[in-house]
């Protein structure tokens, strides 16, 4: 091989070797981030216990991510990309499947969700996330329950549309799961009789 070819392969061999080594880096702060966010609440995490579990240094997080806000809601962000593709193997109609991955879904990242809206109100960017998960949840429903929602005037529709919504909602499963103490399976069962009056015999 030609020096001067050889010279510019081996630079783009070592500039995507370069690329690569920064995207593992990135991703390995973001799962520290993650990892910490779902242990406590973003205000009371510093920085740098983010890049000594990531194994890098505050700077890196900063110049990666431009300082705690934005890494918050990069990690908000990969999270509900990795949340949404687990709650779409859900098929329509299948309601039995729906709620087996729904409740794994709050059984995982429950307790952190219910902090992240907890402090909605404290950081806007979080709040435009936030919202499109509801709008996400809405969508869900729609899909997965749609045979119960067949037949309907619009504003019949609408109120079950709403009932399900509700009755799906993480709030529900705190109060069962963690208010009430009701185990997993428990909770499951409860979610089940609660929507089978809805949703008949779908």
């Amino acid at each position: 091989m030609p020096l001067d070819k050889q010279t510019k392969s081996t630079r783009t061999y070592q500039m995507k070797a370069r690329a690569h080594a920064a995207e593992m880096t990135g991703e390995r702060i973001l799962d520290a981030a993650v990892e910490i966010f779902y242990e406590r609440p973003i205000e009371t995490i510093p920085l740098d216990e983010v890049a000594s579990r990531a194994g890098v240094t505050v700077q890196t997080v900063i110049r990666r991510f431009g300082g705690k806000e934005g890494l918050f809601i990069a990690a908000v962000e990969r999270e509900a990309k990795r949340i949404t593709s687990q709650r779409d193997q859900a098929g329509e109609g299948n309601v039995e499947e729906a709620l087996r991955i729904l409740i794994d879904h709050y059984e995982e990242v429950g307790d952190g969700i219910l902090r992240m809206l907890a402090e909605e109100d404290r950081i806007p960017a979080l709040r435009e996330i936030i919202k499109g998960g509801r709008i996400y949840h809405y969508q869900w429903c729609e899909r997965v329950f749609a045979p119960a929602l067949t037949g309907m005037d619009e504003r019949e529709r609408k109120r079950r549309h709403s009932q399900l919504i509700a009755l799906t909602d993480i709030y529900v499963w705190k109060l069962l799961r963690r208010d009430r103490g009701l185990s997993r399976n428990e909770t499951e069962l409860a979610l089940n009789e609660l929507l089978q009056p809805l949703i008949g015999g779908m």
